[in-house]
């Protein structure tokens, strides 16, 4: 008797785990300069998104599913897991299988498309950018206020307003840029618990490799 209690008991929690595909109110697009987290941790693990050879500048770090407070992770879905062909896909926006592959287990299943779905979504989300000329033609690295980043942002991309856009910033350097997407991928203002931009006035940048 004690066996049958424990084993509902464990299948109820395994049920609970995760929030419910789909139910999401918005997106949230993360871009991040590639140089700057290859400085920052890329290189001390040897990755290859970091070689020469690859000329990575503003990769696709994750298409997210958002409440208008929070987000939902790692959701109950019925679809099938992505190929490796699949993720090996994405590393030309991504910088690597191993990132598209997390980026599907902890957000993809929350937005209730199917693996091929969600990247072909994220594709178009990260294409769709206009990202600043201005940060590839960086011959050295230099220091620069993260409103220098939002405004290029900006200037590019006319359908954008600064509540859309969010820069942020980790151990010095500017880590990310982050749109508001609807779920046609339009431009809309940001959660609150989104909107939290980096003040720094001499973040880091890198140029690209």
């Amino acid at each position: 008797m004690r066996w049958v209690v424990l084993w509902i008991f464990s299948a109820m929690t395994a049920l609970a785990d995760g929030e419910q595909a789909g139910e999401f109110d918005y997106y949230v697009l993360s871009l991040s300069w590639s140089p700057n987290w290859c400085a920052r941790e890329g290189d001390a693990r040897e990755s290859d998104q970091c070689h020469t050879r690859h000329d990575h500048g503003w990769i696709l770090h994750g298409l997210w599913p958002q409440y208008h407070k929070g987000w939902p992770s790692y959701c109950r879905t019925s679809e099938a897991q992505p190929s490796r062909r699949m993720t090996r896909e994405m590393e030309d926006i991504q910088g690597s299988s191993g990132l598209a592959w997390h980026q599907w287990k902890k957000h993809g299943t929350c937005s209730g498309l199917s693996a091929p779905e969600y990247y072909a979504l994220s594709r178009k989300a990260y294409e769709d950018v206009t990202r600043p000329e201005v940060f590839r033609k960086l011959d050295a690295s230099v220091k620069l206020p993260a409103s220098v980043v939002e405004e290029a942002f900006l200037k590019a991309n006319p359908t954008l307003e600064p509540d859309m856009i969010t820069i942020t910033c980790k151990q010095g350097y500017i880590e990310e840029v982050r749109l508001c997407l609807s779920r046609d991928l339009d431009p809309v203002p940001c959660g609150r618990d989104v909107i939290r931009d980096c003040v720094a006035k001499d973040a880091l940048f890198d140029p690209i490799r």
